[in-house]
Order: structure tokens, then C-alpha cells, then sequence
């Protein structure tokens, strides 16, 4: 599509960037109320030797912020998720502050206060009269346009738009804008540093809402309007058919009648069809169901809502993708990690068949005329990659699974799309090779997506099926000419890293890890990993027994001294570098998988192996 020329201008995955500035020393956040210190509480986190900078003019909100912060690590020590030593140093060097000269040796600012154009502006005006000139400033707005806020800066080149979403310490995703002049230098540098603290940085163009505000603003709007037809619990059932909490219900928790009511005021400006509900003003808190209380529905109200709430959110989908404001790849996926939605939007279109789309749109249009409809034929929509994003450096292909919420699980698609990119650019002249990794900095892939095994439990010859046909891209990968290289960005598991076993060499970040825990729950690796290391390490036999019968993990370390590992990176960067020079001193080399017998020593059994414990 056109919108990713013109969205993304260097790589998709941020990771591959090279960072023109290193990792931010000072940050501060300007607005101590709602998202302000939860922006804070993440970046501190994932950084927590930086010095962070909460300011507000009122004493009142940052005495709170101060709580709420103390809070969050103390939930996150109790459960386990974060050691003491961490939480302190998270809490440590956080000045609470009413004077914005308390921010003039800060390398990024964010401002997270009220959806008020004058005010921000005048804030930014503070801001720019006190920072470095080289500082970097951003807005959470999620609605205003850039340009909007911007423009009366000195520098504007240096801001733009971060749009994060609630609750911001754990929601993935972050909307990065690009527009007319914000450099690119900026934009490539905020992604870089997103996806390295551990969200999943989108880009999006410069219209109003952006992309995943246009889906959820409208989405509770039309919510909103159906009250003249069901309850807000008979709405927010039907709805949970699609995301995991009704519209009605995440308005209560995030008291976001307003918020919608003055955000799809803005969305006015594109037409009168977007006049916001007048109900949202008049009421506080909606009466809605409980979590799991099941409500009796008729069907042809049931159907209304469906068909409505349906309609608004490929309505809205249609309208991003034919004006460029985000790409396939990113809505799908943001839907589902910002909203919680179960499918992506174009998955759902996909479900339902051209057919029942094109009578759920047109039913919609219909009922609420002057809203977009699709301008290209359906099979356009349906054309992307939803788990795998694909770069390229001086020839060569780097493949990366992005399915960060669920760690980069393998799973049937990931595989098709693994083995699509594969075939694509296997007699590509200009391709050299390939680099197969993860998203983010924590796992290559957690292991193989294992929703299938419950329903395969005692059928022998359904699992060896299931097995064969996981194994189909391992198979092409063992025959394919062009060198694939695997890159481990961090832990590696289970069917991950059998796929991983299969490319033709491996590099590793220092503290990756690698290991098969399925062992514990009394499942062998079902498509090579009993096989494939002794043939092609022999000298790791002791190891790689010690993985099988006791789930062992290893560390790049170890795996580097039985050669799995050909080179140790220190950073995602570098490791992106090496692998790029293996695919190179591979190319017209691979090394084939031996065949025949290896000679491996026996496998030696503890006297009390079940008080064996490498975890």
C-alpha cells in the first residue's frame, strides 16, 4: 500500500535503526494528573538510573503522582514482577516539581495535560525557553493534529506527537506522527527508544484522532446512539464478542464520556455524521452488567448492535487505509493491543467473507449516512503480512515476527507468512539472503502458540499431522539455496527455537537464552529439536541431553562454546549487523544438514532426577 512508502521511511521494525543519540539521560513529563505518571512509571522501569521529571503547577496532582508511583512498584515487588532493588532505584531520582526550570538539562520532554490547543501551546513555549535546543519534545494528545500545536514553536522540526494508551506502564503501543516538519531523525530516534524500553512503536500521518483514537472514539460514540435500541449491559455483551471489555464498561473505568464527546466534536470538521451522542454529557456512569454476568438478549437486537458496532469499526478501518493515516499491518495489530479487540479488524473482515462485508457496510452506510465506506475491492484490504514485517539491508531480507503480546509465539500463521516471505524472494536475484528474528528486545519467540493441543490430546495421528505440517517451513528452510540466518534477540523456546535450530547459522544478544520447558510438562519437540542439534553439533551431545531430558536452559554463552552460535552481539543493532555478515560469508556455503549415523556418548541419569532444577 502507498501509506507504507510514505509512513515509513526507514525500517518497520525500530530495532534495525541506528540511533542518532544515545538513550535519555533526564525526561520530564509535563502534567501530573491522569497519564502523565504512568508514562513516568514506564520509562523509569525500563530505565530506572534516569533522572525523571514530573512537573504540574498545582502541588496537589504531584503528591498523588508521588503515591500512586510508590504504589505500583510496591504491587510489583509483592507479586513478584520486580525485585527490591529495582523498585528503588525506580523511585529513586524523581523530582516532583512546580518550576520548569527544574527541566533544562532534560534530552526528552513529554506533555500529558489536557486536550486545550492555547494551553499546550503556551507550554511548549515554556518548554522551548528553558531546554537545550537539541531536546526533543512530544505531545500525548490523542486527537489534535500536529501542526496544531506546534507550529508557533521556534524549532518544530524537534516535536511531534507520542500517543500512548491507558494504562501507558503496560499498553504496548505507542502512535509516533509524522508530519510535514518534524525530522525525520526525530521520528526514527523516539521509535528506536520506544521499541528498546519495551513498547511496540506505530507510525501514523497527521489527521485528526490519528488511527486507534478514530476506532475507539467512534466506536463508543456509535455505542452511544445504540442506546436507543438496547441497555448499555445488552451493548456491552454483544461487544464482547470483539474486545475483551465493552465500550460502556471502559467508559466508566476511564471516565471517558468527555473525552469522546469533545473528540468526536473535533472529527466534525470532516463531516456531521461524526456529532458526537448528547447522551455522553448527561450521564456520569453508565448502568452496565458485571464481569461474566450473562444477560438474555433478543436475537434482533442482538443483530442490530452487532451489524452497528460491525459497521462503525470497518467503516473507520476502511477510511484509515484509503487516506493513508496508518497501514494494514498496524491497525490489525493495534486494534488488538491498545483496544482489545480479540481479532484485528481486517482478521474479523476476513472471518466473515467479502459477502457479509459488504452487507454489513452498506446496511451501516444506510443507517448512518455520510459515513466512508471502501474505495478499493475487499482482496486489497485482505493484502498484508498481520505477523511478520519484512526490511531489507544491502540485499538482504530481515524477517521479524511481531507478535510482542504474546511474546513471538509461533503459530500456523506465523509460519504460512515465514514461508511467504521465503518463496517470494528465494530465485530474487537481488536477495542475498535472510535474517529471521523477533520484536523487541525480550524474546526471539516464547515457543510454538499451543491453543491447537487441547483438542489433540490422545489422538496420535492428529498430533503427527499437526507435526508435519509445523514442520513445513523447516523443511523448506532445510532445502532452500539462499542462506537464512538466525538472529536470537533474547530468549528463545520450544518450537521457536527449533525454527531457530533450522536456519542455517545463528548469532545471539549476550544475554540471550535458550531452552525447551515443554520437557517439564512431559511434551518432547515434536518437529526436529530431538534430532537437528545432534547432527549439526555433535560436540554439544552432553548439552543438548541435558535440555531434552531435563529442560536445561543455556545461555548464549554456552551455546557459542558447542557452535550453535557463530557471534554474541551487545546490543540488537549489532546482532542485526553480525547476522548480516554471516548471510554474506554464507552465501554460496550453506552447510546442509548431516545425514546418516552420529556417534554420540550415552545419556547419563541422575540418581534422584526429579531433584534436578536448571530453571
Amino acid at each position: 500500500m502507498e501509506s507504507k512508502k510514505t509512513l515509513y521511511k526507514s525500517f518497520k521494525n525500530p530495532l534495525l535503526l541506528k540511533p542518532a543519540r544515545p538513550l535519555p539521560k533526564e525526561v520530564a513529563i509535563i502534567g501530573a494528573g491522569t497519564i502523565g505518571p504512568d508514562i513516568g512509571y514506564y520509562l523509569k522501569s525500563a530505565l530506572p538510573n534516569i533522572k525523571l521529571l514530573l512537573v504540574d503547577v498545582i502541588e496537589e496532582p504531584l503528591k498523588k503522582a508521588e503515591k500512586r508511583l510508590s504504589g505500583y512498584t510496591s504491587k510489583s515487588v509483592e507479586r513478584g514482577k520486580m525485585k527490591e532493588d529495582h523498585a528503588k532505584r525506580v523511585l529513586n531520582n524523581i523530582i516532583y516539581t512546580t518550576d520548569y526550570a527544574e527541566i533544562r538539562n532534560a534530552d526528552l520532554v513529554i506533555e500529558a495535560v489536557t486536550e486545550n490547543i492555547p494551553l499546550k501551546q503556551k507550554i511548549f513555549s515554556q518548554v522551548e525557553g528553558v531546554v537545550a535546543k537539541d531536546t526533543i519534545i512530544t505531545s500525548n494528545t490523542s486527537s489534535i493534529p500536529a501542526d496544531r500545536i506546534f507550529t508557533k514553536m521556534e524549532k518544530p522540526e524537534r516535536a511531534t506527537v507520542t500517543h500512548f494508551f491507558a494504562p501507558a506502564w503496560r499498553s504496548l503501543p505507542v502512535e509516533v506522527i509524522v508530519w510535514d516538519k518534524v525530522s525525520q531523525e526525530v521520528v526514527d530516534y523516539l521509535l528506536w527508544v520506544f521499541a528498546i524500553t519495551g513498547k511496540a512503536p506505530i507510525i501514523t500521518n497527521n489527521a485528526i484522532c490519528f488511527m486507534l483514537d478514530r476506532i475507539f472514539d467512534n466506536w463508543c460514540n456509535e455505542a452511544a446512539y445504540l442506546l436507543n435500541n438496547a441497555t448499555a449491559g445488552e451493548i456491552d455483551q454483544v461487544a464482547e464478542e470483539l474486545v475483551s471489555a465493552g465500550p460502556f464498561y471502559v467508559l466508566n473505568l476511564a471516565n471517558g464520556n468527555p473525552i469522546v464527546f469533545e473528540t468526536n466534536t473535533l472529527q466534525m470538521e470532516e463531516g456531521k455524521h461524526y456529532q458526537p451522542a448528547s447522551i455522553l454529557l448527561s450521564v456520569k456512569e453508565w448502568q452496565t452488567k458485571r464481569p461474566g454476568v450473562k444477560l438474555d438478549i433478543p436475537e434482533n437486537v442482538r443483530n442490530i448492535v452487532r451489524d452497528r458496532l460491525l459497521g462503525i469499526t470497518f467503516s473507520q478501518s476502511f477510511d484509515i487505509i484509503d487516506r493513508g493515516i496508518g497501514t494494514l499491518e498496524d491497525l490489525n495489530f493495534g486494534c488488538q493491543v491498545a483496544l482489545g479487540f480479540h481479532k484485528g479488524p481486517m482478521d474479523t473482515m476476513r472471518d466473515l467473507g467479502e459477502d457479509e462485508v459488504n452487507r454489513v457496510i452498506k446496511l451501516f452506510k444506510k443507517e448512518r449516512k455520510g459515513f466512508p465506506g471502501p474505495k478499493k475491492s475487499y482482496s486489497t484490504y485482505q493484502h498484508f503480512r498481520r505477523y511478520v514485517l519484512v526490511d531489507e539491508i544491502n540485499g538482504v531480507k530481515v524477517i521479524t515476527i511481531r507478535r510482542p503480546q504474546a511474546l513471538n509465539a509461533i503459530s500456523d500463521d506465523v509460519n504460512d507468512e515465514i514461508m511467504g516471505v521465503l518463496k517470494t524472494y528465494k530465485n530474487d536475484p537481488k536477495t542475498k539472503g535472510f535474517i529471521l528474528t523477533g520484536y523487541g528486545t525480550t524474546a526471539f519467540s516464547a515457543g510454538a502458540d499451543i491453543g491447537k493441543f487441547p483438542q489433540m490430546l490422545g489422538d496420535k495421528e492428529a498430533s503427527a499431522q499437526y507435526a508435519r505440517d509445523c514442520a513445513k517451513v523447516l523443511l523448506f528452510m532445510d532445502q532452500i539455496d539462499k542462506p537464512i540466518v538466525a538472529a536470537i534477540n533474547g530468549f528463545v523456546m520450544g518450537g521457536g527455537l527449533e525454527v531457530a535450530l533450522r536456519c542455517h547459522s545463528m548469532v545471539a544478544v549476550k544475554n540471550a537464552r535458550f531452552q525447551f520447558p515443554e520437557i517439564t510438562l512431559g511434551i518432547l519437540p515434536g518437529i526436529g529439536g530431538c534430532i537437528v542439534p545432534y547432527r549439526k553439533w555433535p560436540t554439544g551431545a552432553k548439552v543438548f541431553h541435558e535440555m531434552l531430558c531435563f529442560a536445561k536452559p543455556i545461555n548464549a554463552k554456552e551455546a557459542a562454546d558447542i557452535g550453535m552460535v557463530s557471534k554474541l552481539a551487545d546490543s540488537y543493532y549489532e546482532m542485526i549487523q553480525e547476522a548480516v555478515k554471516e548471510v554474506n560469508r554464507l552465501e554460496g556455503k550453506i552447510k546442509r544438514i548431516p545425514d546418516g549415523k552420529i556417534e554420540i556418548p550415552g545419556i547419563e541419569f541422575p540418581e534422584n532426577p526429579w531433584l534436578v532444577n536448571f530453571v
